[in-house]
Parts: C-alpha cells; structure tokens; sequence
C-alpha cells in the first residue's frame, strides 16, 4: 500500500500542468516496475512508465564485448542513448511522437519502439537502476528529472523475488541463485551507494 505522501508528490508533479519527468532508482528486484505501475494507476492517461532496461545491450553486443556474464552491470546499457531519449522528452514538439524501446524479459532482449510517448502526457515515470549513478553518462540523468525517488527494500526479500523471478524466466534454482549472488548483488552494493542522492527514499507501508 502507498502512504498519501507519496501519492501527494505525484499529485503536485501532475499539478503543473507541464512535462514532468519522475525517476524511480533502487537496487535489482528492488519493486521498481510495481512502484512505478501503481503510480501510473493513480495517473491514469496523464502518465507512461519509461522503463531503462529498454535500453539493455543486445546479448550478441554484450558477447562481442565479453561482458554476457556481466548482464545488469552499468556498462551494460546503451546510457548515452537513454540521456538522449531524456533529453527529446524534455523538449518534445507538440506534434512529435516519441517511440522508447522495452526490454522484454521472455526474450531477454529489448525491443525498438514498443513504448509511444506523445506530447500530451504530463508524467513520465522512469525507472531504472542507475538513475543517480554519479560517473560516465549516467550523470546526467539526475539533472533530467524533476524528481528521483530511491526505493528501499528489505535486502533478504529482495534476493528472495530476484532467485524467483529468474526462475520464472527458465534458471533452475541453483543457477539463479548464483547469477543473483555473482552478478544482481555486485550491481546492488553499487547501487545502494547512490540512496543519498535521492530526492526521497521510498517505502511500502
């Protein structure tokens, strides 16, 4: 359940009446899309949820780089090319529709053009690792967004839902869990780093 805080923020985000750009960082498994899927909810047609995951590597890139084994990691990420959409979105035409791709988990690939944004949507809610990850491009998303939430998680929980939804997705359990240990919470020690330089640290009541 989110606390009328929370929903107060967004509603003074929408209040405006102009282009808003929300982030929502937080460490692998974190509850990222869920967070950002209720808010859509109480935004309705004025928002889209923007994922940064639709900008993942293609895996024969990440092969070519031999960084595969290293999938979720900050160098993993086209981080230049998502400042860019950030950018378009900050200054987008009134008759401009803007396309981002999404990173589908049953391929484990993204997919150019899945999401459409037009110009009239007062909310974007973005969502991702490394929104406030202060080195390399990814310093500059801070500065694109009106606001950057952290969301704050029991970390054993967290491991629970990552082993899980790897799982889900055709791991065995003993695979999952050594990827989740190996890789997701290397990039979370990283993550958890960059809390302090959240505009508000979130949490389920």
């Amino acid at each position: 359940m989110m606390s009328a805080v929370y929903r107060d923020r967004v509603q003074a985000l929408l209040a405006s009446g102009q282009r808003k750009i929300l982030g929502i960082a937080g460490a692998p498994g974190s509850g990222k899309s869920t967070l950002a899927q209720a808010l859509l909810e109480q935004a309705g047609a004025r928002a889209v949820v923007l994922p940064m995951d639709g900008y993942h590597l293609a895996n024969a890139e990440l092969a070519r780089l031999g960084r595969a084994m290293r999938k979720g990691a900050e160098d993993t990420f086209d981080s230049a090319g998502y400042v860019a959409l950030l950018q378009r979105l900050r200054s987008q035409r009134d008759n401009e529709l803007i396309y981002a791709p999404q990173f589908l988990r049953e391929i484990e690939e993204a997919v150019a053009g899945s999401i459409a944004i037009p110009p009239g949507v007062q909310l974007i809610i973005t969502e991702g690792n490394y929104l406030l990850l202060d080195r390399g491009h990814w310093a500059r998303v801070h500065p694109l967004l009106d606001e950057c939430w952290y969301l704050d998680i029991d970390p054993a929980l967290r491991v629970q839902r990552l082993v899980a939804r790897h799982v889900q997705f055709g791991r065995t359990p003993e695979a999952a869990r050594a990827w989740v240990m190996d890789s997701d919470e290397v990039n979370a020690a990283l993550i958890e780093t960059t809390r302090t330089r959240a505009d508000l640290v979130f949490r389920w009541d």
